[in-house]
């Protein structure tokens, strides 16, 4: 595989470097496409990784950029749009996929990997967001009908070392004192570890029988975001009083803080969360993954943030699916 290229898009996040590196280990080399290429210096490092300097959202220079390539895994996406960084949901969700097909037919480029969201769908998505992504997934399988071979899959929530998930949490609990108000309490998720996400797209790249295929991705459990937040609490070893707001409390929080620059959340955020974030069949046994439970990987990376002594054991009241 040595003399196979997969070019990645969005391959300097944090899902994109576990994909990176097993796909590394597979014997494949990167290509990884950025707009700021002197930001990602621990990349430049890698063996097998070049990284090349391109703006994805050109046509001209995304053909340019994956010529020679034998693959392009998709790993972009926003959660919220910014109209001052120029980034929308159609843009980026919609818009981009196409291209991305287009490429592929130009370039000679037979296999797409796309990261969709669980609950993607275009026309029974609740938020903008899950409606772009569900568009985004019909137009790049619409590539299949001129031979290309597409896979997407859909995550629940992703954690690992620098997930944006329980690191956000953690920081929000060390600024806000005394009371924290939480937003959908009771909204699941099923998270799944970022190594495993890499191994299923590690997989599919080889296996016939996943093209042109959806896959749902996640966790072996399932828990309220109360859960989740009152977890990560525990494990930074901090005391704050949990409150739950209602339905009604929980829009105006997402109205109030959509309003802000950093965008903490927002009110599609919100109507995304109305829908259980969590998986109704498990990945096929081709994939041979068993999903690592996040007890065994969390409290590694939020160590750093524990003001002093040991974390209470964790009430471990989560259902199992």
């Amino acid at each position: 595989m040595k003399d196979q290229t997969i070019c990645i898009l969005g391959g300097s996040g944090f899902v994109g470097h576990h994909i990176t590196n097993r796909l590394m280990a597979d014997g494949y080399h990167i290509r990884i496409l950025t707009r700021r290429r002197e930001q990602h210096r621990n990349l430049l490092v890698m063996p097998d990784v070049e990284i090349q300097e391109a703006n994805i959202h050109d046509l001209s220079q995304l053909k340019k950029h994956t010529v020679g390539c034998s693959a392009i895994i998709n790993l972009v996406g926003i959660l919220n749009q910014s109209k001052y960084a120029g980034e929308t949901f159609n843009d980026t969700h919609v818009t981009l996929p196409g291209s991305i097909a287009k490429v592929c037919q130009q370039n000679n480029i037979p296999r797409i990997l796309h990261m969709s969201a669980l609950n993607a769908d275009v026309a029974r998505g609740r938020s903008y967001y899950l409606r772009t992504k569900g568009s985004g997934e019909n137009v790049i399988h619409q590539a299949t009908r001129d031979g290309l071979h597409v896979t997407s899959f859909r995550p629940s929530v992703i954690f690992g070392p620098d997930d944006n998930f329980f690191n956000l949490f953690a920081t929000l609990l060390k600024q806000i004192p005394f009371v924290f108000p939480l937003a959908c309490p009771q909204a699941q998720f099923a998270p799944i570890y970022a190594g495993d996400v890499a191994e299923a797209f590690a997989v599919a790249l080889t296996h016939k029988e996943t093209y042109d295929q959806r896959y749902d991705l996640c966790g072996p459990r399932v828990y309220s975001l109360r859960q989740l937040v009152e977890y990560t609490a525990d494990l930074i070893n901090i005391n704050r009083k949990i409150i739950g707001l209602s339905k009604g409390m929980s829009k105006l929080q997402a109205h109030i803080l959509e309003i802000m620059p950093s965008k903490p959340f927002t009110y599609d955020n919100y109507l995304s969360m109305l829908t259980p974030s969590v998986c109704q069949e498990e990945l096929p046994r081709l994939f041979n993954i068993k999903p690592t439970p996040l007890e065994t990987i969390v409290p590694s990376y939020l160590a750093e943030y524990r003001l002093r002594g040991r974390y209470p054991h964790y009430r471990q009241t989560a259902r199992r699916k």
